[in-house]
């Protein structure tokens, strides 16, 4: 009997050895279906306009893979240029007056010297005029500019706007330059993909890629005017003034910022919508400077604790801390303690949207501004006069 059950039992071993020999090398000898190919890390990428669909439910999520942004990038490339300066500066060093010092080492710790920077830039009009940030050119002796193509041209300053850290060069050209195409208004969405095209760390012309983060980042102390797209594409000093495009290579932004601790991206972006650098350009390529609304006065924002001790219904609103005297806003009437409500027919919400409608508005106009005093609503007509150069971010 013993000698029955060791036959039976190396029998069984030997079958299933068997089966799963064939399972695993030969499937399709038991009739069912290949074996799935394993993928390494992602899945295949798929053919460029191919959708992509998965169900839940009864709704169809799809998302159109790209195979490449190739195309993108060759149609902006050419547009994006490097920006080289240079500027005297007087080196010092905690010696320079010791007689002893200046003795033995003359001048040459206290001369002047050339401090050098680079940035990027973006070409906007065939005959010359190139769209760049305000920190990459303000107060330099000697701007340069070089194309994608070799080409090199030493650049002017048409125009500063340091409110907004965009600024505009002028090169002398014959008319051949190529100028980057601009998306449309508003046409950026958060989830979007993004290329940032500069010259990181003076290493040459890059292309990095990412995603819309968010919209409409404000409050973060770099600029007067803010209203930042947040990306994760890969940006860097050297990066500053170049394009971000959309996956078409249409310009949505100039990058301006990164958030880092180490000088390097760790990937938290900034740079300026499309549609503030188009307003500010067309601005200073008309005039050589930007225009914008002002009436004196100083916000602050209505916080739970104010609109109680004010008695106020919500908290929407600016309220007037202090007016400027002999201002737009003192000769209006307004007095600190009004709460704005509306400018011209349109709600404020806050102190920053206080200080872009007013900015918006034409110096000379006459506008009607909305105001809440004590329990009763106030309209008053504000001539509005010219915001002088780099007010306070909370004075409008």
């Amino acid at each position: 009997m013993r000698r029955l059950w060791l036959i039976f039992s190396q029998a069984v071993t030997i079958s299933v050895a068997a089966l799963f020999v064939v399972m695993t090398l030969k499937p399709d000898w038991l009739g069912g279906r290949p074996a799935p190919a394993i993928v390494a890390l992602h899945e295949a990428a798929a053919p460029a306009g191919v959708t992509i669909g998965t169900t839940t439910g009864t709704h169809v999520v799809g998302a159109t893979e790209t195979a490449s942004y190739a195309e993108a990038a060759r149609k902006a490339l050419p547009s994006v240029v490097h920006i080289y300066t240079s500027k005297e500066a007087r080196a010092s060093h905690p010696l320079a007056n010791d007689p002893v010092f200046r003795y033995f080492f003359g001048d040459r710790f206290g001369g002047p010297q050339r401090q050098s920077g680079l940035g990027s830039g973006v070409i906007v009009s065939a005959d010359g005029y190139i769209l760049t940030n305000n920190h990459v050119v303000e107060n330099m002796d000697e701007i340069e500019v070089a194309t994608n193509d070799g080409r090199r041209f030493t650049a002017r300053v048409a125009g500063l706007d340091p409110e907004t850290d965009l600024a505009v060069l002028q090169v002398k050209t014959d008319g051949s330059l190529p100028a980057v195409t601009f998306a449309p208004t508003e046409s950026l969405r958060v989830g979007d993909v993004v290329l940032a095209i500069g010259n990181p760390f003076g290493v040459g012309q890059t292309v990095t890629h990412g995603i819309v983060s968010a919209l409409g980042r404000s409050q973060l102390g770099i600029n007067t005017f803010e209203n930042f797209i947040q990306t994760d594409a890969a940006i860097n000093p050297g990066n500053s003034g170049g394009a971000l495009t959309d996956s078409a290579g249409n310009l949505v932004g100039i990058n301006t910022a990164i958030y880092s601790r180490s000088g390097g991206s760790l990937g938290i972006g900034f740079a300026i919508p499309v549609s503030i650098a188009r307003s500010v350009m067309e601005q200073i390529i008309q005039t050589g400077a930007v225009t914008r609304g002002w009436i004196g006065v100083e916000a602050q924002e209505i916080t739970p604790e104010l609109a109680e001790s004010f008695k106020l219904p919500a908290s929407e609103g600016a309220l007037i801390a202090g007016v400027m005297r002999g201002s737009p806003a003192d000769r209006a009437g307004i007095r600190p303690g009004d709460v704005l409500v509306a400018v011209g027919g349109k709600a404020v919400k806050d102190p920053r949207g206080m200080l872009e409608l007013i900015a918006s508005l034409k110096p000379g106009a006459t506008v009607p501004f909305k105001f809440r005093r004590e329990t009763k609503e106030v309209d008053l007509p504000v001539a509005i006069g010219k915001r002088p150069p780099m007010q306070r971010n909370d004075q409008e």
